[in-house]
């Protein structure tokens, strides 16, 4: 269904795209011809996953290490990555996330989430659509989210708070910035199995049965899905797309599962959130 050079000719930043659904989304991008860059805060992780995309893809990939919660490395990274010219697309794909109790979050645990989610995409965001605003050029930002945005999500408040965040500056910006020729949209992925953000949300105990059975579909996502769809968006053919939220979670949203209602997290006690927040711990 996608042609070689789909995305030939476009140059394509992901954010915390050395792991997971954000090196899935690279891979596509390098398949389909795009000029990728992917980002994030462990440089050896990425230059490993910079040369598995190219052993796949054939085409350079290149690496560079960025903290999206400072706002300071943000412009000075954007600063390198001009100097070889405009992106075409940002992918803020960079996020954290972990369960607990919200009346025991403290501020620094619930900036840890927020600071990434919320603040490093508008950095990023803002980084890119000024430059191209001040150029003339035009631009696409695609951010990743969750159905949590509207619909809520118990015992991880400051994720569900942050990319409702995200969701209402993808709309706000399609509206302001749609006159200059900079698109902004969003895909809400429901379960795709990722190491180590996994673990972090379904430590031990924490679900009483396989989660895609609550499910309408009945299955886990394949990462192969999310990236072919994230490559529509970033290709010509999706330009009439802004300001929207594309769901792909196999009905989880709209069969009311936001997530963990059902399970055993609610009759769990302050000991068992503390065991689970060791566990948590050394799974990072």
């Amino acid at each position: 269904m996608f042609k070689d050079d789909l995305l030939l000719g476009k140059r394509i930043l992901v954010t915390g795209g050395g792991t997971g659904l954000g090196k899935s989304m690279a891979t596509r991008f390098s398949e389909l011809g795009a000029d990728v860059i992917i980002a994030g805060r462990r440089l050896e992780v990425l230059k490993a996953a910079a040369g598995e995309i190219e052993a796949r893809s054939k085409r350079p990939v290149k690496a560079i290490q960025l903290d999206v919660r400072r706002a300071d490395m943000v412009e000075r990274v954007f600063d390198e990555i001009w100097a070889d010219g405009p992106l075409s697309a940002l992918v803020n794909n960079a996020a954290g996330n972990f369960i607990a109790q919200s009346e025991r979050l403290s501020p620094r645990a619930f900036e840890a989430v927020t600071s990434i989610v919320l603040n490093g995409t508008a950095y990023c965001t803002i980084a890119a659509g000024r430059r191209w605003i001040e150029a003339g050029h035009p631009g696409n930002i695609l951010s990743i989210i969750t159905s949590a945005a509207w619909t809520g999500q118990a015992f991880t408040m400051p994720s569900a708070a942050a990319k409702g965040g995200v969701f209402a500056m993808m709309r706000s910006l399609a509206l302001e910035w749609g006159p200059k020729g900079i698109r902004t949209a969003a895909i809400a992925p429901g379960y795709f199995h990722t190491e180590g953000a996994w673990d972090r949300l379904f430590p031990e105990g924490a679900i009483s049965q396989p989660v895609h059975e609550e499910l309408p579909i009945s299955r886990m996502g394949d990462h192969s899905e999310l990236a072919d769809l994230a490559s529509y968006m970033m290709s010509d053919r999706s330009s009439y797309i802004t300001g929207e939220c594309i769901v792909i979670d196999g009905g989880r949203w709209l069969s009311g599962t936001s997530g963990f209602a059902t399970r055993p997290l609610f009759t769990w006690d302050n000991q068992r959130w503390d065991r689970a927040r060791e566990e948590i711990a050394a799974a990072r």
